[in-house]
């Protein structure tokens, strides 16, 4: 279990989000993941909760916290806004590297629980594909 300090100005939503992606980067490490980024920004609306790689591929990671699963599994909120919004997220992150065809996943980390608590961490490997509406860079 981490210590995690709230920010002065953090609300509990907030708070617990930051707490859930903490918690997911620090899974990926243990499984020997490399975390390449986190809360990466690719333009004005779009961020990425962790880019990672696992071996030649490249992770593309989006992070759900919740208290408990009274409303449903954490993976059930990424719906299909979301997809699209990470779908287009992927393709601007992609034409920024070197070699744009790297091989590459949409993974989902559901995180059940609160900070001060051991989470329950699940890890939906290829939970969804890119959006067909995107055209990869060449």
């Amino acid at each position: 279990m981490m210590f995690f300090r709230r920010r002065e100005t953090e609300t509990d939503s907030a708070f617990s989000g930051r707490w859930g992606e903490e918690a997911a980067a620090c899974y990926l490490e243990r499984k020997k993941y490399k975390v390449l980024g986190r809360r990466v920004r690719v333009g004005r609306r779009d961020e990425i909760d962790v880019v990672a790689r696992w071996g030649e591929v490249l992770v593309f990671v989006e992070v759900k916290t919740r208290r408990g699963e009274s409303f449903g599994r954490p993976l059930d909120f990424v719906d299909r806004k979301k997809r699209q919004a990470l779908s287009r997220a992927a393709v601007r992150y992609l034409a920024r590297v070197p070699n744009p065809r790297v091989p590459f996943r949409f993974d989902v980390i559901e995180i059940v629980g609160a900070p001060g608590v051991e989470p329950e961490i699940r890890h939906i490997e290829n939970a969804f594909s890119l959006d067909r509406r995107y055209v990869l860079p060449c």
